[in-house]
């Protein structure tokens, strides 16, 4: 037996997701990205006595929205915490945070996984102010601390220990990282520290009900690394304990460098942090109407439009899956069968050539030139035989992808419409197998599917502009002779 197979990891994440307002949780600072070190900042971010915070009503709003799209219980009486735990490059000295009324509770997020689908369980969604950054390498000496992004607002998606492996773990971030994007509320740029990962991990042997000791290993910022780390704290505490150790509560690091982590400090417990209610903030409370107003600013939500996809406008899975990685491709999908209704074919230039042309210019469906009603028109070209995919792809769409100009249009101009008469489309053929002696013989001998070379040719011929599906049958009439 497989000592791994002896073992059951349970894992809990906690995922900080800093929220898009244009300020800070409690003061006007901005909370752009990028700027020069402490030039974000106010007396408020910086401490000072006698200054007084006031709640982004923004930030609460969109705590709301994710708690929403989370299928969560909105926490209508709500109030911030002081967490007495010190940061140094919190010049209060503490953080402001939520405690014992999470804006949101319960709730779940749906993941596809090799097994099947899977709720993952919420506990909670809570606010809080994000701590600022200490540079260590920098100087020989002495710690740099900035200060621009203390206060920024983030909310905490807190799982229950309910997923069991790195891929589950993998899988629920990436689902997570696209949902906080779709509805807007954080960019999930994980390398800017915009989405962060802490994961909490234990093991117990199969069968058991009480969870193990566990590790928290923090600010995992790839998805990757999120697999990465909890595949080796699931390998390191098993080794441990089979040969006679005790696994310790304690925070961990993961270092990317060789995909290891190692300790930082033994874990402190809750009540080591000493939370009272924040005495400069006052409580404040959710009504219905308000809770309602913010629901009715979300958008269809992933999952459902993909189902959309299929029953309504005939999909495959696949396809359907893949339009709804992204919001703004999705969007672009549904612009563009509003002007035109063969929705295969649409997702097929989307996921294909167009996707392909993004892919090399470095762009997405985000900032795309090319307007949905030119790509219905490019596509209503193809579905009527005036040009064929190919030089539709080739040829056509990096020019109207341009100029958006109109696709018939740029094909008389560029003498592309495909050439259906009979009279010329027979002198091309006839040219052909004047050419290929030896592959008519072939043919005529039973090799029948040599009349896919024979089209290619008249292809190459024509430049493209021969109607294949004429050619074809030309080819049968003239060979079968």
């Amino acid at each position: 037996m497989n000592i791994q197979d002896k073992y059951e990891a349970v894992i809990g994440l906690e995922v900080h997701a800093q929220l898009q307002t244009a300020s800070k949780l409690f003061c006007g600072d901005s909370i752009a990205f990028g700027a020069l070190p402490n030039t974000h900042v106010s007396a408020i971010t910086l401490g000072h006595p006698g200054t007084l915070p006031k709640t982004n009503a923004k930030a609460v709003e969109y705590a709301i929205k994710m708690g929403i799209a989370c299928n969560c219980e909105i926490e209508q009486s709500n109030y911030f915490a002081r967490k007495n735990y010190f940061y140094p490059d919190l010049p209060k000295g503490y953080q402001t945070s939520q405690h014992t009324t999470p804006i949101c509770k319960g709730g779940y997020i749906t993941i596809k996984t090799g097994e099947g689908v899977k709720n993952i369980q919420l506990n909670r969604i809570h606010m809080e102010e994000d701590a600022g950054k200490s540079i260590h390498d920098l100087d020989d000496d002495f710690t740099c601390i900035d200060l621009n992004r203390a206060g920024t607002p983030l909310i905490e998606i807190v799982t229950e220990p309910c997923l069991h492996s790195s891929e589950e773990a993998y899988q629920y971030v990436t689902e997570l990282r696209r949902l906080v994007q779709w509805i807007e509320v954080c960019d999930g740029n994980m390398e800017e520290g915009s989405l962060r990962c802490d994961a909490n991990v234990s093991i117990r042997l199969k069968g058991e009900q009480t969870l193990g000791t566990k590790v928290e290993v923090k600010n995992l910022n790839s998805i990757r690394n999120v697999k990465k780390a909890i595949d080796f704290e699931i390998e390191r505490m098993i080794q441990l304990v089979e040969n006679g150790g005790t696994v310790t509560q304690q925070t961990r690091s993961f270092d990317a460098s060789n995909d290891t982590t190692f300790s930082i400090r033994d874990k402190e417990d809750a009540n080591d942090y000493r939370y009272f209610a924040c005495p400069d903030l006052p409580p404040f409370h959710l009504t219905d109407a308000f809770i309602d107003t913010v629901r009715a600013t979300l958008p269809a939500l992933p999952n459902a439009l993909s189902e959309r996809f299929i029953n309504e406008f005939g999909l495959g899975v696949y396809d359907a899956s893949q339009l709804c990685d992204e919001k703004a491709t999705a969007d672009y999908f549904l612009a563009t069968a509003m002007h035109h209704n063969n929705y295969k074919a649409i997702a097929n230039w989307m996921l294909g050539p167009i996707k392909q042309q993004l892919n090399d210019s470095n762009t997405s469906f985000s900032t795309i030139n090319l307007k949905p009603e030119t790509l219905a028109a490019l596509i209503k070209i193809v579905d009527e035989g005036k040009v064929n995919f190919s030089v539709a792809s080739s040829r056509l769409l990096p020019v109207v992808s341009e100029s958006n100009q109109a696709p018939l249009t740029v094909a008389e101009e560029l003498n592309l419409l495909q050439v259906s008469n009979t009279n010329e489309l027979a002198t091309w053929v006839d040219e052909v197998i004047q050419q290929m002696p030896d592959k008519v013989a072939e043919y005529k001998k039973g090799k029948k599917g040599l009349i896919g070379l024979f089209v290619g040719e008249v292809k190459k011929i024509s430049k493209g502009k021969a109607d294949p599906k004429i050619v074809t049958d030309l080819l049968q009439q003239k060979l079968n002779n």
